[in-house]
């Protein structure tokens, strides 16, 4: 190994699919999400070094420069975040620009270098790849700037990266998964402690995830809009939040209603997890399903012909995951079955002109961190 190989350095984020609870994260409410064997990695070089084997000149110690494998172009940002990340082109670079400028904020001193970006998670999926990428540049920013965060802090330090790089508000969720992922295990998150819980996936169920065929952003779609309704649903009502409404309290509001409803199905599911009743969670993940297309209207056509797809070909249940607005859908399965599953629907997504479908199965993954070389 050359002398400049021992200074490079990598950290990693999984990505992950919310098994059910959506839209409750940023109501203080619950969620079961699961970290995914998908995910985000940073090698970072220093800038007192080029490459192996490359005639690239020493890089300048007051700036970061950014590639990514899976999107064209490079970026510039200054080391000490001062670039604003709206002024970065190409976009995803401004994810960059938003973890340097949080983590410095936080009092991290980032060397300058050169940092390569990879990831296995499918973009507008709805498969967390925005928080997955954020989660691995801040673990970055922080493990070269000397910062010692836990992993509550951490997760709201990734969060505030990726609402400098987007301008979108969000909720913890998917941050508090990445670093709290326990193999083998779901995750009940509670949104208002913030503590977790890992709740043990039989051996004998998996899942699967199968690409609607329509990409998801939430940057100008409905997110925000409906975010805005039910913290003014619960303000009317004199809550902190919606996690303190009663049914009777949202019965008339679809989407508050589904905030409540949702939350009582989470914590239905994870009794149902402890107790060994595997028989309740597929309805569970339907009627979740169905509150998010109808009550929440964040579902779409190609999100319902993919639970669809997935309940005809021996699903046990399938929802949307994530937002919505688009991207995919997570189906329980015997895990024996998963392959059987995942071709049969890419056939039929296929057969409905649904170019190069993308279907996989899935299993719990491993927390963030220094990633292994």
């Amino acid at each position: 190994m050359a002398a400049d190989d021992l200074t490079v350095r990598r950290w990693r984020a999984p990505g992950r699919i919310n098994v059910i609870g959506d839209h409750t994260d940023y109501q203080d409410g619950f969620c079961l999400p699961m970290a995914i064997d998908r995910e985000c990695r940073v090698t970072v070089r220093p800038a007192t070094g080029a490459p192996t084997g490359t005639a690239v000149a020493r890089t300048d110690p007051a700036t970061i420069t950014a590639t990514s494998v899976q999107e064209p172009g490079t970026v510039v940002v200054a080391a000490d975040g001062s670039t604003d990340p709206a002024t970065v082109e190409p976009a995803w670079g401004r994810f960059v620009a938003g973890a340097v400028a949080a983590c410095t904020a936080r009092g991290a001193a980032i060397p300058g270098g050169t940092w390569t970006i990879t990831s296995s998670v499918p973009t507008g999926s709805g498969l967390s790849s925005s928080a997955a990428l954020s989660v691995a540049l801040v673990l970055a920013g922080v493990g070269l700037g000397g910062l010692h965060l836990d992993p509550v802090a951490l997760a709201r330090l990734a969060l505030d990266a990726e609402v400098r790089a987007t301008g979108v508000p969000g909720g913890l969720l998917d941050q508090m998964t990445a670093l709290h992922a326990v193999p083998g295990h779901l995750l009940l998150l509670d949104c208002r402690t913030l503590t977790v819980e890992p709740v043990p996936l039989p051996r004998s169920l998996g899942f699967v995830v199968v690409h609607s065929g329509r990409a998801r952003t939430l940057a100008g779609s409905g997110y925000a809009q409906r975010r805005a309704a039910v913290e003014a649903t619960a303000a009317a009502l004199g809550l902190p939040a919606l996690r303190n409404a009663t049914p009777d309290q949202v019965a008339h509001d679809p989407r508050a209603r589904h905030v409540v409803s949702e939350n009582a199905r989470v914590l239905a599911f994870a009794d149902a997890l402890r107790a060994g009743r595997t028989d309740a969670l597929g309805p569970l993940m339907l009627a979740s399903h169905a509150s998010l297309r109808d009550d929440y209207d964040v579902s779409t056509p190609e999100l319902d012909r993919a639970v669809d797809r997935l309940m005809a070909h021996g699903a046990l249940g399938a929802r949307l995951t994530g937002a919505g607005f688009g991207g995919c859908v997570v189906g329980l399965v015997q895990r024996n079955h998963a392959d059987d599953v995942v071709a049969k629907v890419a056939r039929d997504l296929a057969a409905a002109g649904v170019t190069d479908p993308l279907a996989f199965a899935v299993r719990p993954g491993a927390a963030a961190g220094v990633a292994p070389d």
